[in-house]
């Protein structure tokens, strides 16, 4: 995609999400479901990189770390991210003009030192600049394995397409304001979601280089819902899912499901019944989506149909979750989706008793 507005930290995608948990065997367990592959093993740290596509995983056990104590807090989560930016130290030095908090790196993922500040929920925000095959920073600080593929197929997932945050009520616009200051974030969608019990609010942010994307979601006036479920088992602010991006979704699910995930609640049959009212000659095969309980959203005005396909995993570290997606065209977040995904999750609330039916009360 090409740049959308103007872009003065040189973005250019993100280049991975580092990931700890207080003992290991979890994440390793849950990449090897969704078809992530070990690669290589850091030098001298006890960190390893997973992969899938253009997909890259950092797991971080290093003792003293930031990722240690983040696990401490949080237990199995994602603890940082990293851009893809044209030149590292101009775009750290941009972000400290503009406020942001600089986060020292000698217990980092890399020997190198690599540039970082301070994100949501005190997670580390890394600069990359080297990311070119043969010139990534992983050639560098990483032992490949031997035969093993460098860039993995699995499930077949190939993009990181989006990656959501949870914020505290009344913090959404703090944290869009973030984004758009340091790194000329946009708005480009706006949720108000109101289920039968409880609701949230969702700012859709997009860099300017079209390629990285962050929903800011947080609790509606109530409290009680899934937001708020999230945040106090979560112990704050943080990463709720992360996105992946394929060409054949219908495809990527029974690979998927081979490997044994567990997916979110689907939603009622009557979401399919009602598919071709809403998305007239869409052209996907119904039936197979609705055995998948997978989502389908988008537009067919004009006769030339822009969809998006979708399903979530359930929750697979803690209160964290995952969605696969595959992008016809269309460059939303699965607008007529989003009540079906949050109704599926408040379901799934009352059915373990989280939150009650107000009409009772």
């Amino acid at each position: 995609m090409a740049d959308l507005f103007e872009n003065p930290m040189g973005l250019d995608g993100f280049e991975f999400v580092e990931f700890t948990a207080p003992e290991k065997g979890i994440l390793e367990h849950v990449f090897a479901a969704m078809g992530f592959e070990k690669v290589a093993r850091h030098r001298s740290k006890d960190v390893e990189l997973w992969r899938q596509g253009d997909i890259n995983f950092v797991t971080n056990y290093e003792p003293g770390s930031h990722a240690h104590y983040y696990a401490q807090e949080h237990g199995p989560s994602a603890c940082g991210m990293a851009f893809r930016v044209k030149d590292a130290k101009a775009a750290y030095e941009r972000a400290l003009e503009k406020g942001a908090q600089p986060r020292e790196m000698h217990t980092g993922p890399m020997e190198l030192r690599l540039p970082a500040i301070k994100g949501i929920g005190g997670a580390t925000l890394y600069l990359i600049d080297r990311y070119k095959e043969g010139e990534t920073i992983y050639d560098i600080d990483f032992e490949w394995l031997e035969g093993v593929d460098h860039h993995p197929k699995g499930c077949g997932f190939h993009t990181l397409d989006h990656l959501t945050h949870n914020v505290y009520r009344g913090r959404m616009e703090y944290w869009a304001k973030y984004y758009e200051d340091l790194f000329n974030f946009r708005e480009i969608r706006y949720f108000d979601i109101k289920g039968e019990y409880t609701g949230l609010l969702s700012k859709a942010m997009t860099a300017p280089d079209g390629k990285i994307r962050i929903p800011l979601n947080e609790e509606a006036a109530g409290g009680g819902g899934q937001i708020e479920e999230f945040l106090m088992k979560y112990n704050g602010e943080g990463i709720q899912h992360i996105a992946f991006a394929c060409d054949d979704l219908i495809q990527c699910w029974d690979r998927l499901k081979e490997r044994g995930m567990e997916f979110m609640t689907p939603p009622p049959d009557t979401y399919y019944d009602m598919l071709e009212e809403r998305l007239p000659g869409h052209g996907e095969p119904t039936g197979e989506l609705k055995s998948r309980g997978i989502l389908l959203d988008g537009t067919t005005e004009g006769g030339q149909p822009r969809l998006l396909l979708q399903i979530f995993s359930a929750n697979m570290l803690g209160p964290v979750f995952f969605e696969f997606i595959q992008r016809k065209e269309d460059e939303g977040f699965g607008e007529g989706n989003f009540k079906a995904l949050f109704e599926s999750i408040e379901r799934d609330q009352l059915q373990r008793g989280v939150i009650g039916d107000k009409k009772e009360a």
